[in-house]
């Protein structure tokens, strides 16, 4: 293999491929469309309250009144009033579409004085399920603090809440690794099946053989541009979580491996399916069926901890997980351990996936 003529190839590949439209939407914008889009709905979620319309009954007792201020106090719901003369709160709700309302029914002040049990109602959206969930435990909350004191309790144990990684961590710095991960899993898999049953139908790699370049410097050339890709990639989605969203990531030495071995896992990944396809057609269904599941299953917008127990094992044995899970130990936990464990399980199927592509890979057809 020659270098010389690596180079050479190499800017007439990146052309191409820059000059195709839909190659570069899927390796660039489309993952900054996405930060954009999950940035701006989810980077202060769980820092802002939840609306919560209280209506209440008892004529704003002073009971009711200290109630609902330690309520408000608990900083997770922010209150606001409608009349009882608005009628049952939950078609007011509904009517108004609003997701969480509260009754402090008739009789609240005087059923605490007397310790006689009082039910309050929570109405609650199961559309908002985290709202829901947050509006729920606000009001038992304070309803358990309220009963404490009742009780001439005191407090004695006291939770303190923090994020995993440090009280610092949201939302946001968990997306841009997965979000990373996504675009090196995207560009080189879509782009490979495309080229390798394309241009073995039009006989392009019948043509490139009467050159003096060879299959594996055509190989090498294809993989530096996904690696350069896949690093630019990188940096713009860590400069824009950092900028737009103050997203605590950073770009370590850790995760570079990745995003030089995560290129030739997908790219060799991408050139078997359109290697094993006979027309192209088939190969994009072959690719899809390959790419899709590892886009929502692999950790990419959600934590895979959120997933039923049936379905975590599944996403352990999507390559993507690895990658991303890897991202994630080195620019948000760094976390050397964790990085090596995923890094070697990622290089390992990356040299079979590449093994088997290259056997595949046809350069002379017959």
């Amino acid at each position: 293999m020659k270098f010389r003529n690596v180079v050479t190839y190499l800017p007439a590949f990146a052309k191409g491929y820059i000059r195709n439209p839909l190659g570069l939407f899927f390796a660039l914008v489309f993952p900054v469309i996405l930060i954009l889009i999950f940035g701006s709905v989810f980077a202060s979620s769980g820092s802002s309250p939840v609306p919560l319309t209280v209506q209440n009954l008892d004529h704003n007792s002073a009971t009711s009144v200290a109630f609902l201020s330690a309520l408000n106090a608990t900083g997770a719901v922010s209150l606001s009033f409608v009349s009882p003369s608005a009628g049952n709160l939950s078609s007011y709700l509904k009517a108004n579409s609003l997701s969480a309302g509260l009754v402090i029914p008739d009789g609240f002040a005087s059923d605490v004085a007397n310790r006689t049990p009082v039910d309050l109602t929570v109405y609650t959206n199961p559309a908002a399920g985290a709202e829901a969930g947050i509006v729920e435990g606000a009001v038992a909350g304070a309803a358990n603090a309220m009963n404490l004191r009742l009780a001439g309790g005191s407090e004695v144990v006291t939770p303190e809440f923090e994020t995993v990684g440090g009280p610092l961590y949201k939302y946001i710095d968990y997306l841009v690794p997965g979000l990373i991960g996504f675009s090196v899993l995207v560009s080189p898999m879509f782009s490979m099946v495309n080229i390798s049953s394309t241009w073995k139908r039009d006989k392009l790699f019948r043509q490139l053989s009467l050159t003096p370049l060879t299959r594996a410097e055509w190989l090498t050339a294809t993989l530096l541009w996904y690696v350069s890709l896949a690093c630019l990639s990188a940096v713009l989605m860590v400069l824009l979580g950092q900028a737009l969203f103050g997203a605590h990531v950073t770009l370590t030495l850790l995760a570079l491996p990745f995003l030089v071995v995560a290129p030739i896992l997908f790219v060799s990944l991408g050139l078997l399916a359109g290697s094993v396809s006979t027309q192209p057609e088939s190969a994009g269904v072959v690719g899809n069926i390959i790419t899709f599941p590892m886009m929502f299953l692999s950790g990419t917008f959600f934590p895979v901890a959120l997933f039923p127990s049936w379905l975590v094992p599944v996403a352990h044995v999507l390559p993507l997980f690895y990658v991303i899970d890897g991202l994630n130990s080195a620019m948000v936990y760094n976390n050397p351990t964790e990085v090596y464990t995923d890094l070697v399980i990622v290089v390992v199927v990356a040299l079979v996936l590449a093994v088997a592509a290259t056997r595949l890979f046809r350069w002379r057809e017959d």
